[in-house]
């Protein structure tokens, strides 16, 4: 009897070590593998059954002495029937937990299946346009773009030009900001803006009245810029009180002796009233309250020379301090940016409260933290690189071309994580790594499929680093300054490791805009035979 126990005990071991749930294969097996090999289970368990039966009814009939009372043969069978009531139940229940296991598992994936449903997904083999149909698009719906580019920005300049010394003129020169003249930055002046409507960005240096000076501090003491913060700084605004540095204000030079950069006798007064723009109990300059203070200032400067125009002159978004509207009386409408940015040191480098058409509350924790911009030096890099690629280049071309398809896309399924910006560092970053020569007009199509493949891998990766920060590549002729060449590279897809549902939604509007690009290209053309699709 007791070897039956042991063996009845061992074919119940021996199904729940083998049980697909406790101890899974590497290798998935189907619903009807499972079933199949249960039934074989059980078909063992049936004939072990059968051993034990025949073993039992062969033992050797028991001794007189040893003789066990009458009831004994009632006590083994109800013995064995409480085994096997015992062996269905552990069989039953570990079937229902198998089955509530695989039905959790399929309505929460883990986050490394949600990760490996995209790696599954490539642009390599979806079907872009054919060269023939982007040359169309490109001749017939960009350039078109780009001429009235050119004439929005000629407009938009020489009235800046207008309105920035009317607000000149209207300000308290002892009192009030000194503005300078406008910088002309961003996608209209790179040349590659095509989506409408055209939107000129340009900056507006400011600063204090004498002897009042900004002084641009970062968020770390260190001379390295802390990974997430490399961007933001705060502006401290100083005082006649604070040294200027000049060996004539720690020694005495005597009465014979005066020093030629600091002569007392012709020493400024500090102004009364002086409205410094800092924000509440501190020194820092304030995002909003130069936001309030740069919007009253145009109202001002435009209430004084409105009467030589013939158009009403708007502010489109009143959270953004010069984002401004012109509207003709032929109903024709023009859009630009003027922001106001603080220079950093000697550098091309401007600190903004925001960047134009984006919420700076999304990035920003505080009113007196500052973005930094590069918009000069990739300027800069672009004008420069185009002196060596060939004459008809499609770098810009690319560009155009793809941001055109993100914004369509973004139209039908909204706004995600991936910027025009993220589109623009990435062709940056191509320019820098592929011979000048594969930038023939000719070579279009392959150039477009690299920057879809290259944002495809830093989308996979979370990781975009910026063209600027970091980057010891960058030629010299940029002139950036040496501790942002050698600082720590800053991820621009930062955002995507810290928001998991963000970068969901962003990957499926990726792989949405390639498999739409056919039709939307060919949406935009005006009736042109479509061409073969090319696939890898």
């Amino acid at each position: 009897m007791q070897a039956g126990i042991f063996k009845v005990c061992l074919v119940v071991i021996t199904a729940i070590v083998n049980h697909p749930l406790l101890f899974p294969n590497n290798d998935s097996a189907t619903d009807d593998l499972i079933i199949q090999k249960l039934k074989e289970r059980e078909e063992n368990l049936k004939l072990q059954q059968l051993e034990l039966e025949q073993l039992l009814s062969h033992r050797e009939p028991p001794r007189e002495e040893e003789a066990e009372p009458e009831n004994q043969p009632a006590g083994d069978e109800s013995l064995w029937d409480f085994w096997s009531v015992m062996s269905m139940i552990v069989f039953l229940m570990i079937e229902v937990w198998r089955q509530d296991f695989l039905d959790n598992t399929s309505q929460e994936p883990s986050k490394e299946e949600d990760d490996l449903l995209f790696t599954g997904s490539s642009c390599h083999g979806i079907p872009f346009p054919s060269k023939t149909m982007l040359a169309i698009f490109h001749d017939q719906y960009i350039r078109t773009t780009t001429n009235d580019a050119a004439r929005t920005k000629e407009f938009v300049e020489g009235f800046a030009d207008d309105l920035l010394e009317a607000l000149r003129s209207v300000c308290n020169r002892d009192a009030d900001m000194e503005v300078e003249d406008s910088i002309c930055v961003g996608s209209m002046y790179e040349n590659w803006r095509v989506n409408k409507p055209l939107i000129c960005d340009l900056l507006v240096p400011f600063a204090p009245p004498e002897p009042y000076y900004f002084r641009c501090q970062p968020w770390v003491s260190s001379k390295s810029i802390a990974s997430h913060q490399q961007n933001f700084r705060s502006i401290l605004v100083c005082g006649p009180e604070d040294a200027s540095g000049c060996v004539c204000d720690r020694k005495k030079l005597g009465e014979d002796m005066l020093c030629l950069l600091h002569n007392p006798s012709s020493k400024k007064k500090v102004p009364k009233d002086v409205n410094l723009l800092c924000s509440k109990d501190s020194n820092y300059l304030d995002t909003d309250q130069v936001m309030k203070w740069f919007q009253t200032a145009i109202t001002k400067a435009w209430g004084r020379i409105s009467h030589k125009y013939e158009f009403e002159l708007t502010f489109s978004h009143l959270d953004s301090p010069g984002a401004l509207r012109v509207k003709f009386k032929s109903g024709k409408v023009i859009s630009f940016n003027i922001s106001p940015v603080v220079q950093y040191e000697d550098s091309d480098l401007y600190f903004i409260s925001q960047f134009p058409g984006k919420n700076s509350s999304d990035e920003l924790s505080s009113s007196i933290q500052w973005n930094l911009s590069f918009a000069v030096y990739e300027r800069r890099f672009l004008k420069d690189v185009a002196k060596h690629l060939p004459g008809n280049s499609c770098h810009l071309s690319c560009l155009q071309i793809m941001t055109f398809l993100h914004s369509k896309q973004c139209q039908i399924t909204g706004p995600r994580g991936l910027t025009s910006y993220h589109l623009k560092t990435v062709l940056l970053h191509l320019l820098l790594t592929r011979p000048y020569d594969d930038w023939n007009n000719i070579m279009l199509e392959d150039r477009l499929r690299d920057m879809f493949k290259s944002l495809e891998k830093c989308l996979l990766e979370k990781k975009l680093h910026h063209f600027m920060i970091g980057n010891s590549k960058l030629p010299d002729t940029v002139s950036l300054p040496e501790h942002f060449r050698t600082a720590e590279p800053l991820n621009l897809f930062r955002s995507f490791v810290l928001n998991r549902d963000l970068y969901q939604k962003t990957l499926t509007m990726f792989y949405e805009m390639i498999k739409n690009a056919t039709v939307v290209i060919n949406e935009y053309s005006f009736h042109i035979p479509v061409g073969p699709s090319i696939k890898n």
